[in-house]
């Protein structure tokens, strides 16, 4: 089959399993893309996710991940939400989830769909693939607008012409020689919706995340305690962050998402901070099963929960916040203390320090303890 009839062959079966966007790049990233990877590593803006330096090398180059790869397809997946995620952080005792953890998570529909395209492509046009989803070192932004699906905004992700700022990436490496389509080029001008918005200044300058004053970052690959600097700018933010992703003027052509593994959860919508607060282990994974929130345990989770109540101003919740001061976890316990010390008065917490916190070891914990009282 030659290369152009192939190219119509593999959109239209993408398309038709479901893939909202097809495009074709060549396995290369550009100098310019290489060295804005070296230099965030070089600042430290990747903070704890070490995997990022490990693989920088194959990262930068799809050569060097596959070599006998001479074409990469770069599949897009719709996961526009039906109502502005932005309307949530006005409800502060209700918890805001990342559109995209809202469900199940993208990486099992991606990797199924993807695999089905490549065992297709394998079969029907006799070439070697290989398929990666989120799941190994690519580039996959840089790809996606050297394919033209898109271009890297100043907020660092993807910006669609078609689809805005909600679009998930996977990509079959082939050996087919392909010819690339023509890149996308920046549509963002002037605009600066997306750094202003972000509540934890998190972008030095314009196309440049540091990831370590990110609140996606900070709930989600962030393992420790969360700084007190940004405990306040989480709002009621428990998983991740779109901030940035909603403002977008090119959302004005976002369409909402047809697939329904991408839809809501009735229980993801607006879940009651203090109902999440119960979830013990069990729970949490039960609750959680199919999520990508799973991934960061109860601990981190419940972490966010009890920061999300102490923003919430919500003196209520206090007595379910106090029983979380003898939970296992020192980062439950450590942000049972903050939460409290946001609700009650200081006299309050002496109170609870002399009742719970005699017999404490952890450093973060006596830190908090001792800034509370």
């Amino acid at each position: 089959m030659e290369g152009q009839t192939a190219k119509a062959a593999i959109r239209a079966k993408a398309l038709t399993l479901g893939f909202d966007a097809v495009g074709f790049a060549r396995p290369e990233v550009l100098p310019e893309a290489r060295a804005g990877l070296m230099a965030f590593l070089e600042a430290g803006y990747h903070g704890e996710m070490d995997w990022l330096a490990r693989n920088a090398d194959r990262r930068s180059d799809p050569k060097v991940l596959w070599p006998e790869a001479r074409s990469v397809i770069v599949l897009g997946q719709n996961y526009g939400p039906r109502e502005n995620p932005l309307a949530l952080l006005d409800q502060p005792r209700r918890a805001a989830v990342s559109v995209y953890a809202r469900n199940a998570d993208y990486h099992d529909l991606m990797k199924k769909r993807l695999k089905a395209l490549a065992r297709w492509i394998h079969q029907d046009l006799q070439a070697e693939v290989k398929v990666f989803v989120d799941t190994a070192p690519v580039m996959e932004k840089h790809l996606a607008q050297a394919g033209g699906l898109g271009w890297q905004g100043k907020h660092s992700n993807l910006v669609s012409r078609d689809l805005g700022s909600w679009l998930f990436l996977g990509e079959v490496y082939t050996t087919l020689a392909l010819a690339p389509d023509e890149g996308e080029s920046d549509h963002c001008g002037s605009c600066r919706s997306c750094l202003d918005v972000c509540p934890t200044a998190a972008f030095p300058e314009p196309y440049r995340l540091d990831a370590r004053r990110c609140i996606s970052y900070l709930t989600i690959e962030h393992k420790g305690h969360i700084a007190r600097e940004f405990r306040k700018a989480m709002g009621n933010r428990i998983y991740g962050c779109d901030d940035c992703l909603a403002v977008c003027p090119w959302n004005k052509f976002a369409q909402p998402t047809k697939e329904a593994a991408f839809l809501p959860r009735a229980e993801l919508t607006a879940p009651r901070l203090t109902d999440l607060l119960e979830l013990d282990d069990a729970g949490f994974r039960r609750v959680f099963a199919g999520s990508p929130i799973k991934r960061i345990g109860r601990d981190r989770f419940i972490r966010n929960v009890l920061i999300a109540l102490g923003n919430a101003g919500d003196s209520e919740a206090a007595a379910a916040i106090e029983a979380k001061l003898v939970d296992p976890s020192p980062l439950v316990r450590a942000m049972a203390i903050w939460a409290l010390s946001q609700l009650l008065p200081k006299e309050s917490a002496d109170e609870l320090r002399s009742k719970y916190g005699t017999n404490e070891s952890d450093p973060g914990v006596l830190e908090e303890w001792d800034q509370a009282t």
